[in-house]
C-alpha cells in the first residue's frame, strides 16, 4: 500500500494522518534498534531527527514515515522482517528505475532489522487529485497507461515469480474462506462449492491464456504519485510475471473508485492501440483482450473481496469493507455479461441475499 493518506474515506490506505503524527512502538527493543539505525544512516545522508513522524500504516504489517532533512523529506519503510521481505521491493525497485519508471530510490537498507531509508515521491497521490464528482481525467489516466507499457516493455521471463495457477487458485480460494464463510457466515453445500470450483477453473484458463508480462498487481490511482515529469509508482513489492490483462484491468476495476463503462473503454482501447503499435502481445481483436480485461478483473474481485474481509476479521482494519459493495457490483456485472459465468452470479447473488425474479436471461456472450 501507498506510504501516503488518501483524501477519501472509503479509501483506507490508512487512516488520514497529520504531518505531525507520533511515531509510538510497542517493541521497545525494536525502537531502540531503529534509533541506533538512523543515528547511524543519518551521518551519511544528514537528517533533521526532531521531523521524525508517521506518514501511514498499512494493510501489511509495514509503516512508513518520514524525515526532513537539507535535501529534503525522506521516507522510512518499518518492516519487521519476521513478517515481512523487503527483498521483492529493492529487486522490483531496481528493474523498474531500469525501465525508466519513476520509484523510490533505497538509500539505506537494513536488511537483518527491516529498516529501509527511500527517496520521497511526494505527498500526493493520484488518487488525492481526482474528484470523483467530476470528470473523470483522461490526462491522468494516459500517463498511467504510459508508465504501464514502459514497465511491460522492460518484461523478461524468470525474472519474477511466475503469476501461474497454483497462485491464481490460492488467491480466488480467500473468497470462499475470508469472504463466504467468515464474512457473510455462508455454508457452501456441496453443489454449491463445485459450482464455486467450476467458475474458478474457468476463470483461471481464460486469464492463463493471455501471454505474460511483468504485473505491478496493484496497479492503480492510490499507488501512482503525482510528481515530477511522469508518475511516481509504490507498492510494488508483488510484482509478478504473469497475463498482460490483469494491470490495466486493476487501473480501470480500481477497488476505491469506479467510472462509467464509456470512460474504462476508452482508456482501455488507447491503452490496447498502443500496446500493439509497440509490440506488446495485446492481439490484434479488440473485443476478445476487452474481454480479457473483463475476466482477469473477476479474479481480481473475487480475491479482493477474500483480503477485505480477512483485513477486517483477522487483522482488526474494518475500513476495508466499505467498498464491498463496489467490488460485488464488478462481480455481478462480469457474471452477467457472460453465459458461462451465470451459475456464478446466481450463487453471489444467494451470498449477498439478492432476490432477482425474472431470472438469469441476460448473458450475452
Amino acid at each position: 500500500m501507498s506510504p501516503y493518506p488518501s483524501p477519501h474515506p472509503a479509501v483506507p490506505v490508512a487512516a488520514p494522518l497529520s504531518e505531525q503524527a507520533v511515531v509510538v512502538w510497542s517493541d521497545q527493543a525494536r525502537h531502540a534498534l531503529f534509533d541506533a539505525w538512523l543515528d547511524r544512516v543519518s551521518q551519511a545522508h544528514p537528517m533533521h531527527l526532531e521531523s521524525l513522524r508517521l506518514a501511514s500504516a498499512d494493510a501489511s504489517f509495514r509503516r512508513y514515515l518520514r524525515i526532513d532533512g537539507p535535501q529534503g523529506s525522506r521516507i522510512i519503510m518499518d518492516a519487521p522482517p519476521e513478517k515481512e521481505n523487503c527483498q521483492p521491493y529493492v529487486q522490483v525497485a531496481r528493474l523498474m528505475a531500469q525501465a525508466g519508471l519513476h520509484v523510490p530510490e533505497v538509500l539505506a537498507w537494513d536488511t537483518p532489522h527491516g529498516f529501509m531509508l527511500l527517496s520521497d515521491l511526494g505527498s500526493q497521490t493520484m488518487m488525492q487529485v481526482i474528484r470523483p464528482d467530476a470528470a473523470p481525467p483522461l490526462d491522468l489516466y494516459l500517463q498511467a497507461v504510459d508508465v504501464l507499457l514502459r514497465w511491460q516493455l522492460a518484461s523478461q521471463e524468470a525474472v519474477l515469480p511466475a503469476y501461474d495457477k497454483p497462485l491464481l487458485v490460492r488467491e480466488l480460494e480467500l473468497f470462499p474462506q475470508w469472504y463466504v464463510a467468515e464474512h457473510r457466515k455462508v455454508s457452501l453445500t456441496g453443489a454449491q462449492r463445485k459450482t464455486l470450483d467450476e467458475a474458478f477453473a474457468t476463470i483461471v484458463a481464460n486469464n492463463l491464456s493471455w501471454p505474460s508480462v511483468y504485473v505491478h498487481r496493484d496497479f492503480m490511482p492510490r499507488n501512482l504519485m503525482v510528481s515530477g515529469t511522469q508518475l511516481g509508482v509504490l507498492d510494488f513489492q508483488d510484482a509478478v510475471y504473469g497475463p498482460i490483462t490483469y494491470d490495466i484491468a486493476s487501473l480501470m476495476r480500481d477497488a476505491f473508485l469506479s467510472w462509467e463503462e464509456d470512460f474504462c473503454l476508452d482508456v482501455t482501447v488507447r491503452y490496447w492501440e498502443k500496446a500493439r503499435k509497440a509490440g506488446l502481445p495485446v492481439g490484434d481483436d479488440f473485443g476478445e483482450f476487452y474481454r480479457g480485461v473483463e475476466w482477469m478483473g473477476l479474479q481480481r474481485h473475487l480475491k479482493v473481496a477474500g483480503i477485505f474481509a480477512r483485513l477486517t476479521l483477522r487483522d482488526g482494519k474494518p475500513a476495508y469493507l466499505a467498498d464491498t459493495p463496489r467490488f460485488i457490483a464488478y462481480l455481478r456485472a462480469t457474471c452477467g455479461r457472460y453465459r458461462p459465468l451465470t451459475p456464478l452470479l446466481r450463487l453471489i447473488d444467494h451470498i449477498e441475499g439478492i432476490t432477482v425474479s425474472d431470472g438469469y436471461a441476460f448473458g450475452r456472450v
